[in-house]
């Protein structure tokens, strides 16, 4: 059975920064692309960016040049790195492994408020 349980979302103020973690287990993890996904009130689910089994990553625009995401195979960990964070992106983000069906995490809540 999949598991991803996501960790370090909080309140930050405008400009702060975050990184986020989502540690999987009962995959192989160095298999699958991985990504984080985010949902604000009253807004589809939208992705934020993903990292594939080879390291290539892929960004959404609205966080180029702030985010960066990464893995850590040997820890079976992805990471959202967020920077120069901004009120826009207030929502609760998922981790997600490309798995058949998809897998998802419970989500954590990531607060940009002054």
């Amino acid at each position: 059975q999949v598991e991803l349980v996501e960790s370090g979302g909080g309140l930050v103020q405008p400009g702060g920064s975050l990184r986020l973690s989502c540690a999987a287990s009962g995959i192989i993890f160095s298999l699958y692309t991985m990504a984080w996904y985010r949902q604000a009130p009253g807004k589809e689910r939208e992705l934020v960016a993903k990292i594939g089994s080879s390291g290539y990553t892929n960004y959404a625009d609205f966080v180029k040049g702030r985010f960066t995401i990464s893995r850590d195979n040997t820890k079976r960990t992805v990471y959202l790195q967020m920077n120069n964070l901004k009120i826009g992106d207030t929502a609760v983000y998922y981790c997600n492994a490309n798995t058949a069906g998809g897998s998802w995490g419970q989500g954590t809540q990531v607060t940009v408020s002054s």
